[in-house]
């Protein structure tokens, strides 16, 4: 079964495809989308974000479709930058922009308040109407500079405490076992397994 996650970061499309490596289950991009224009997000939460997302892509491919807003929450800066988080810096979305203007914001804030979290809202919609949420979140907290290459986003900066390194630093497989996205993915994955044996579609492409 085909089915489309509605991205194009490569980093979140891995993820997902090592979730499932055990399926029988093709994840496709929307760099696999001819002439894919972005859609608003114009959602308050990263729920509404996310539902925006699937939807057009099941409009265009035909295809069982995720899409997740996932973002960053500060609490020293009362949740900011939020369903913001990708063009915190402003436009075009740059993770090196965004991660300097956050330290710049959390200069003076001192380490016991710098805690954050990272938060996932993932849907999953399918041509048949029918839409499903799950969601994920783990806690940590923001250094004062980068750390790994290995991430994207804020990952060089998002400490874990009980890992003693920053999401940047873990492998993928570390990563696929706690972070919020591989939390939302994973919760999805049995009802993924349900509609691939319920459904021969191959969508539009």
């Amino acid at each position: 079964m085909k089915i489309i996650l509605a991205t194009q970061n490569q980093g979140k499309v891995r993820e997902l495809r090592e979730l499932l490596v055990d399926e029988e289950i093709e994840v496709l991009s929307l760099l696999d989308i001819p002439d894919w224009e972005d859609v608003e997000e114009n959602g308050v939460t990263f729920a509404e974000n996310a539902a925006i997302k699937a939807r057009e892509a099941v409009r265009r491919t035909g295809l069982i479709a995720l899409a997740d807003d996932s973002g960053l929450e500060v609490d020293a800066l009362d949740g900011a930058p939020g369903v913001y988080s990708a063009r915190y810096a402003g436009e075009p979305k740059d993770d090196e922009r965004n991660n300097d203007k956050l330290l710049h914001l959390l200069e003076m804030t001192p380490e016991n308040k710098r805690t954050a979290r990272f938060r996932c809202a993932l849907v999953m919609a399918t041509p048949y109407g029918e839409e499903y949420l799950t969601e994920g979140a783990v806690e940590g907290q923001i250094l004062t500079q980068r750390r790994g290459s290995d991430g994207f986003g804020y990952d060089p900066l998002f400490y874990l405490p009980e890992f003693a390194r920053t999401m940047a630093e873990l492998t993928l497989t570390e990563k696929n076992t706690l972070s919020h996205r591989a939390q939302a993915f994973r919760k999805v994955i049995p009802i993924l397994r349900t509609l691939a044996r319920g459904t021969s579609s191959q969508g539009k492409i």
